[in-house]
């Protein structure tokens, strides 16, 4: 329980460390000859990355037979949520400076952000309901059918970048190609599931 808590420290820390040099180099002046796209463009990646991970803690767990590590999915979860709430945050404040119908009109003229506004409000009520106490009010079946919108928010995360870079689409494919593997890991594991036992290990002393 101790080593839990430990990694637990640890991922937390670590996961606020890329926000730190955000802001360490915002008050440097170091974020290029357009901040605002910098920093968009970083939490956006962000929260594709804490996404990612999020996702991986699920087959990883069923494949190695760490139970334990399921205690890290809701953290790393809520890390995606908020770099894409700081993502949102940033567009908002920075490139429309609040302003609602200016806001408006930019989604209707660049369909990426729509998207990627979908994606990140699909996170939202995820993110509400991802203590205990909202899985026992919702029920353990309800509970984890409103988390596999968590599917369709990465991917709806994958589509807003490609969109986004629209020539130099290198790097949202490997976003894209990583999101695929673990979807179809899950597949994969659904079928080996009757054929290999499940065993629980205890983290590492």
């Amino acid at each position: 329980m101790n080593q839990i808590r430990f990694y637990k420290v640890v991922i937390f820390i670590n996961s606020l460390v890329p926000l730190a040099l955000l802001g360490w180099d915002w008050y440097q002046n170091k974020l290029g000859a357009n901040p605002v796209e910098f920093l968009t463009r970083t939490t956006g990646m962000l929260t594709l990355v804490f996404l990612l991970i999020s996702l991986a803690v699920t087959p990883l767990r069923k494949l190695t037979g760490l139970q334990w590590l399921i205690q890290f999915r809701r953290m790393l979860g809520l890390y995606a949520f908020f770099y894409g709430f700081l993502h949102l945050l940033t567009y908002i404040w920075f490139d429309r400076t609040f302003n609602l119908k200016g806001t408006i009109q930019d989604i209707y003229a660049r369909p990426f952000i729509a998207v990627g506004m979908f994606s990140f409000f699909l996170l939202v009520p995820l993110a509400i309901t991802s203590t205990k106490a909202w899985i026992k009010r919702l029920g353990g079946k309800r509970w984890a059918r409103l988390h596999k919108l968590v599917y369709v928010a990465a991917i709806g995360g994958v589509v807003h970048f490609w969109m986004l870079v629209k020539s130099d689409t290198r790097l949202p494919i490997r976003f894209a190609f990583v999101l695929a593997i673990l979807l179809g890991s899950r597949l994969v594991i659904k079928q080996l599931k009757h054929k290999t036992p499940s065993r629980t290990l205890m983290p590492p002393a």
